[in-house]
């Protein structure tokens, strides 16, 4: 008859399959014992036991150092090493134990219950006799723990079940734990019964899921290792399990559709994590028929639930990450005598051990991100992204067969006054977080603009540790799911919608600012197309300034544009965008740098804080600061100068050279725009339209980027094309074929330098 497990609680680390070639951990933790004990005298070994229980552990570092196993407080016990034993009047345990035949060492190992049977089944003639057996012997508790109706129908038939029983424990060779190696399957003395071995990376050592609590007891004919249950014979694969389970039918249906059944029925060592029946009735309505009608979402669900290793419950002490056969990982762990998956305890039987693997019985469904629809993905912190946009309509677009990126902010970003927005204004932030196309984080590049559903254009910044969309960097978190990718934000994105000139007109604290910069004949900068920073002081920073005094400041251009210009930087650097509390330098337009790091999530220019930064512009970032900026490395050469400066800046000390002067900064760092006209032709007369153009708009041009044919061989377009000047780099593009249209527009070309 099957003898059936009695399941008991885990308590070692659960770990990888390993390679056969590691075989020997039992023997190394038990060194670190051995170690851990050294002043109680020889020979003797620290073990760690389960307060409230009986189990004892020779123990890892991690649990010998937490005092801990599966999150129980453990007391620290010393015992004699397995083959030694105490003497009167000394330390330690110096002395040999005795060796005996196989049936008087199940004496001296305390496996009373075991010697008992062997003697009722008359086993004990053959363990007495000549041979090498390996005797996996239950301890006293694993025979009380057995379930009492199969305890019963063994010690009722003791000549026929009991001896069988006995003989499935046994091996017709000796094997020491050094022997016994990871993914091993031996065959016991009963009828071929197959034993499956596992010796896990913590010491643990198992045999059909049993674990070995005293092992290498040399008899004079085998060893003795003692373990913690009665072994089950094993029979039947996992997949024949689930076959014949009615409770895990719905499993088994998504199991069979997806075509993973039959990995579940190939020799392996696996571990499955198989919900019941009623796990599957308590998802969400509509899920799981979603999932099953999808083959790709089902296969995925259902080798979530699989690991490619075989991890026996008696092998876990703490929580370790396992991949499983979908790619992605789940937590496997342990709270006393429960089993948790992602820290939750809902394995219902542990150990069901098959031919291919073991099997545990859980009430929940593990559903993968690759299985989940985009709006599933959001976790805990991103509840209030989720929830608005189910509330507000937008879930309902969010197509299975789409493709979309949602960008979620954290449930902080959103303050009292923006959850009382209007509802079409905050379904339009909303709209402005999702993308209409798939995005993954490796997908994202410097300069990338992505469309929103609404239709905006968000701009993408990758920085050394962040990546940035608009205002708002990415915190960690990202997922894909089946028909999308969520990326998890720190703030709401706010779409830029002015220029900088346009951001800084409308706000009366940078007027002063303003109005230097139009004296320093800088405003189209600030207007045109660009990707810049800008650090704009408000006008606290000007206080004092006399009108005299900023009459001085615009006589002298040079001198205003390096100050104003210190101010400005090419490319958008985001305050978030940058790692905390380094320092990051910047080259200015006027030539000098500006040292900027973040501590306490606060900006510092110079050391300066910044009193509101990431202010949005379509051609860049401003960040708000209280003070003028002025590069210490710049000296002044003139008194009225130097004095108008000294008002405004007290934090650095500015040096003044007599009659220095500042270096004029042309205005050839930003692109002005010149019209070009784009023609495609297909008629005789198009030549003489494009040689009155290119006379009337495009001049001083120096390159012809694109085109070929017959346009270049008229000398009169190619010498307009080519031009005599220097001033322009590229006109865009002239494209030739059919029909006829003469089309003009805007573009922007960069000036030589």
């Amino acid at each position: 008859m099957k003898i059936f497990f009695l399941f008991t609680f885990s308590t070692f680390l659960l770990s990888a399959f390993e390679p056969a070639a590691a075989f020997a951990h039992y023997d190394k933790i038990l060194t670190h014992s051995r170690i851990r004990a050294r002043d109680q005298g020889p020979n003797v070994c620290a073990l760690q036991q389960v307060m409230g229980t009986k189990k004892k552990y020779f123990s890892t570092c991690r649990n010998w150092y937490q005092q801990a196993i599966c999150g129980k407080k453990a007391t620290v016990l010393y015992e004699c090493c397995p083959g030694y034993m105490k003497m009167d009047g000394t330390r330690g345990c110096p002395a040999v134990a005795p060796i005996d035949h196989v049936y008087g060492t199940l004496g001296i190992v305390g496996a009373t219950s075991t010697q008992q049977y062997s003697d009722i089944s008359r086993l004990r003639e053959e363990i007495e006799g000549r041979g090498s057996f390996t005797f996996f012997a239950p301890s006293n508790e694993a025979w009380d723990q057995l379930d009492s109706e199969v305890h019963r129908n063994l010690v009722d038939n003791v000549n026929i079940e009991l001896y069988n029983a006995l003989h499935h424990h046994m091996l017709n060779k000796r094997m020491l734990t050094k022997d016994l190696k990871n993914g091993m399957t031996l065959v016991s003395m009963y009828n071929g019964q197959k034993l499956l071995i596992n010796h896990y990376p913590n010491g643990v050592v198992t045999v059909n899921c049993a674990r070995i609590i005293h092992g290498n007891q040399i008899a004079t004919n085998g060893v003795v290792h003692v373990v913690d249950r009665v072994l089950s014979a094993v029979e039947y694969t996992i997949q024949d399990f689930i076959e014949a389970e009615e409770d895990l039918s719905s499993f088994r249906d998504s199991a069979i559709t997806s075509g993973v059944m039959d990995i579940l029925g190939r020799p392996g060592h696996y571990t499955l994590f198989v919900p019941t029946n009623e796990a599957f009735e308590r998802l969400p309505r509509g899920v799981f028929e979603r999932i099953k009608g999808d083959k790709v979402a089902s296969e995925a669900l259902v080798k979530f639930h699989i690991l490619n290793t075989l991890q026996c419950s008696e092998a876990i002490t703490g929580g370790a990450v396992y991949e499983t056969l979908e790619g992605n990982t789940v937590e496997i762990g342990c709270d006393g005598e429960s089993l948790t998956v992602n820290g939750v305890k809902m394995v219902k039987r542990k150990d069901i051990v098959t031919s291919n693997g073991v099997i545990h019985l859980i009430d929940q469904v593990l559903i993968p991100d690759s299985a989940k629809q985009v709006i599933e993905l959001g976790g805990a912190q991103q509840t209030t992204f989720t929830d608005l946009v189910a509330q507000l309509g937008l879930a309902s677009s969010l197509r299975p067969e789409g493709q979309y990126t949602l960008l979620a902010p954290l449930n902080g970003a959103f303050s009292d006054d923006t959850l009382r927005l209007d509802q079409r204004l905050l379904k339009t932030i909303l709209q402005n977080h999702i993308i209409k196309v798939k995005v993954g984080l490796n997908e994202l590049y410097n300069g990338q603009e992505l469309e929103t559903i609404g239709g905006k254009l968000l701009r993408v910044f990758v920085y050394r540790t962040s990546v940035c969309i608009e205002n708002s960097c990415m915190v960690r978190g990202s997922k894909e799911g089946r028909n999308g990718f969520i990326h998890v934000f720190r703030q709401i994105i706010n779409p830029a919608e002015k220029t900088l000139h346009e951001m800084l007109r409308n706000d009366k604290r940078f007027s002063t600012f303003l109005s230097l910069v139009k004296a320093a004949d800088l405003d189209d900068v600030l207007s045109r197309p660009g990707q810049w920073t800008l650090f704009v002081p408000t006008n606290d920073a000007f206080k004092g300034l006399t009108d005299d005094d900023k009459d001085i400041l615009i006589r002298d251009k040079n001198a205003l544009r390096n100050i104003l210009l210190y101010h400005l930087t090419q490319g958008v650097f985001i305050g978030s965008g940058f790692e905390p509390g380094v320092t990051n330098i910047l080259k200015t337009i006027q030539g000098g740098k500006l040292y900027l790091k973040t501590v306490n999530d606060t900006l510092l220019v110079n050391e300066l804080k910044s009193r509101e930064s990431d202010l949005m512009a379509t051609n860049g970032v401003i960040h708000v600061i209280d003070k003028l900026l002025y590069p210490a490395e710049l000296p002044v050469g003139n008194d009225q100068l130097l004095t108008i400066l000294k008002k405004l800046i007290k934090y650095i000390q500015i040096k003044f050279v007599r009659d220095s002067t500042f270096k004029e900064i042309p205005l050839t760092f930003y692109s002005p725009e010149i019209k070009y006209t784009r023609i495609t032709a297909g008629a005789a007369d198009n030549e003489e339209k494009l040689k009155k153009i290119l006379e009337e708009e495009v001049t001083k041009v120096t390159k012809f980027i694109e085109g070929d044919g017959h346009l270049l061989e008229d000398e009169e377009i190619k010498r307009l094309l080519q031009g005599a000047g220097t001033e322009y780099t590229k006109v865009t593009k002239i494209i030739e074929g059919e029909p006829q249209i003469i089309e003009r527009e805007i573009k922007k070309v960069h000036l030589e330098g």
